[in-house]
């Protein structure tokens, strides 16, 4: 604690939550939305389930030695990070109008075909932003690897992305919305 009565875990949040401060993100309204029901999630069953877990780790007795109580506090901590941080990519957030994309080129919201030169593998993917991407779904970020190395490209383009795997060549071959 400090001499104002502040846990030094709310100074720890808030400088963690400056750092992550990000610019205007781009998203679905399906995306927004998801986003938007976690974060009313976190605040109300979220910090209800915290307070209960701190409540009953207070019962257990002195708190100078209960290291429940101090696990339970830092779970805390963490929780509204998480809910800061959620808060400042909503408040960064824009809803993109997919009708306005130019799909002479890949962006943001692009659905795009590519071939592996390698092996010849032909995979779609559609570009969104980080925190919407999932693999499982063809949806990767336009911050990955891949995503970063699509962008800009045209129909008959090819792209040598740096992969952790090493380089991959891929030719794109049809872009749409």
């Amino acid at each position: 604690m400090t001499e104002n009565g502040l846990d030094d875990r709310f100074f720890y949040c808030t400088y963690l939550k400056n750092w992550f401060m990000s610019k205007v993100t781009y998203y679905t309204a399906e995306g927004l939305k998801k986003l938007q029901d976690e974060l009313t999630m976190l605040k109300s069953k979220g910090r209800a389930d915290m307070a209960k877990q701190i409540a009953e780790a207070r019962d257990k007795g002195d708190l100078s030695e209960n290291a429940e109580y101090d696990a339970a506090k830092d779970a805390q901590g963490l929780l509204e990070l998480k809910i800061s941080k959620l808060e400042e990519t909503l408040s960064n957030a824009r809803i993109l109008d997919e009708s306005t994309i130019d799909i002479s080129k890949v962006s943001i919201l692009s659905t795009v075909k590519i071939k592996n030169k390698k092996n010849g593998a032909v995979i779609s993917y559609t570009l969104v932003a980080e925190e919407e991407a999932d693999l499982k779904t063809g949806k990767i970020s336009v911050k990955s690897p891949i995503g970063k190395g699509l962008l800009g490209k045209e129909k008959g383009d090819s792209a040598v992305i740096e992969v952790p795997a090493g380089k991959m060549e891929f030719e794109i071959i049809e872009i749409s919305r």
